[in-house]
């Protein structure tokens, strides 16, 4: 990103969005906030951003539900999905409905913006050293399942043959490292 953009963030952490909000602005970047969807979509519609930093959980709803009706009103809005929950199917799902990269939580600004302006994937990027741990693997299956089923807590623990409330406790938790 060498001109100066025009960044919609939309993430329900003000503390979060407030500072980087702030690091972007003094980068000569102009920003637009939202905490949830439709303030979200409000703001794409007024403001016509160039750049999209959307987080994956916002309150009870899921980011990846605003990235086609956010390329709907601009198709060439660059979208970064960003996310302290990260998973390799949610990353998946982000790039197949539109966004341009995907960044686990936290992220420098340096980062965000180098994400943001990148055109292409990167070939060389190494694979990991050492396969996903267990519990790492428990944590993706279970986001492949609650993807598959839209985000429905009670249909993904009855496919997971798992009580709702202990995946609501594994889901609340941060996710295992891999």
């Amino acid at each position: 990103m060498n001109a100066p953009w025009h960044v919609l963030l939309v993430d329900d952490d003000d503390v979060f969005r407030a500072t980087l909000a702030s690091a972007l602005t003094r980068r000569g970047h102009r920003v637009s906030q939202a905490i949830e969807i439709a303030a979200a979509l409000r703001s794409a519609c007024e403001h016509a951003p160039d750049a999209v930093v959307l987080d994956l959980r916002l309150a009870n709803e899921s980011g990846l539900r605003l990235i086609e009706p956010l390329l709907q009103v601009h198709p060439h809005a660059r979208i970064l999905l960003l996310t302290g929950y990260a998973s390799i199917a949610t990353a998946v799902e982000a790039i197949k409905l539109g966004a341009v990269h995907y960044l686990p939580k936290p992220a420098s600004v340096e980062q965000i913006l180098t994400a943001l302006g990148r055109e292409g994937g990167d070939p060389d990027v190494a694979p990991a050293d050492m396969p996903l741990s267990v519990d790492r693997l428990e944590w993706e299956h279970i986001q492949q399942v609650l993807a598959a089923h839209d985000g429905n807590l009670s249909a993904t623990a009855r496919a997971l043959k798992m009580h709702r409330r202990t995946l609501q406790r594994k889901l609340a938790k941060r996710p295992v490292r891999a």
